[in-house]
């Protein structure tokens, strides 16, 4: 009787921690688990956005997106992150540069403040890295590229904030490949990278997987849009979730199947018409992506 018992209690044991295995392994999940939020580029460019952030914020919660990123200073990241907590959203990154060459600022003042008031929301910061004396991709700034970003990085580990480097046409750091050279040369825990579609498209646009499997072990964010595939008009490039000729289903699909399950942004760079019509259409576009996804899992 008591060796039954003992089996049956062993059975039990290992029933329960199946499920707690279960449980924890959101990958496992139908549809999407990420946490889709807004870049406020969609609100116009920084310093010319009509909207308040109490606007914006309440305008993103009644849509359905988990928060906003920032593109502005510190003293409009505070009012934001204001209006976020009232409105129970998360803040993702904002955006603040870098640049390499010798006798230039390394980076803006207002970068230590935003760590500052990141502290304890366990948030990252976006980080572009420019130069006019390194060519673009260029290896020969990596030591100047790594000594700025431990700077930043011990700043920004102190806080509990994560560091993701931002590839974007055009600057040094041009191409997901470099973020990932430059973030193992870094070798800070809360340093890694974001995978960004308009810019691949634009600098890149090929080998999409082996790009993403590089990426991988250090990939903090991915930003989307609807795209076109061919052609390189920033107009192509970024649109409204629902359209373009790109297919955000095969690429969302990807990243679901080599397990990446944090936070994607929907880029809104430059799109003309109204923000609320063209958030609204890409959630509704994001949801018939989770949709798919699930209804073919």
């Amino acid at each position: 009787m008591l060796a039954v018992v003992l089996i049956s209690i062993g059975c039990f044991s290992a029933v329960i921690a199946a499920l707690a295995a279960d449980a924890d392994d959101t990958s496992k999940e139908k549809g999407l688990v990420n946490p889709f939020f807004a870049m406020d580029t969609i609100f116009g460019a920084p310093g010319r956005c009509e909207l308040s952030a109490k606007e914006q914020a309440e305008m993103v919660k009644e849509l359905g997106y988990a928060g906003i990123s920032y593109c502005g200073g510190a003293k409009g990241l505070s009012e934001l992150l204001s209006e976020l907590d009232k409105n129970g959203l998360a803040a993702y990154p904002p955006y603040y540069g870098v640049n390499l060459d010798p006798g230039k600022q390394k980076y803006d003042p207002e970068l230590k403040k935003a760590i500052g008031l990141l502290k304890g929301r366990e948030a990252a910061i976006w980080i572009f890295i420019t130069s006019r004396d390194y060519e673009r991709s260029s290896p020969e700034g990596d030591p100047r590229a790594v000594e700025i970003l431990r700077e930043i990085a011990d700043m920004a580990g102190e806080a509990g904030v994560r560091i993701a480097l931002y590839p974007h046409t055009g600057f040094w750091l041009e191409r997901v490949e470099d973020a990932v050279r430059v973030t193992k040369k870094v070798d800070r825990q809360n340093v890694g990278v974001t995978f960004n579609l308009c810019h691949w498209l634009r600098v890149d646009g090929t080998n999409m997987k082996p790009r993403l499997e590089l990426a991988l072990p250090y990939l903090f964010m991915v930003t989307i849009n609807g795209a076109d595939s061919e052609g390189t008009d920033w107009d192509r490039l970024i649109q409204t979730l629902d359209r373009g000729t790109f297919d955000n289903y095969e690429f969302l699909k990807m990243l679901k199947e080599l397990g990446y399950t944090g936070p994607i942004g929907f880029q809104g760079y430059g799109i003309k018409g109204d923000p609320y019509e063209n958030l609204k259409r890409s959630m509704e576009a994001w949801r018939a992506l989770c949709d798919r996804i699930a209804a073919a899992e």
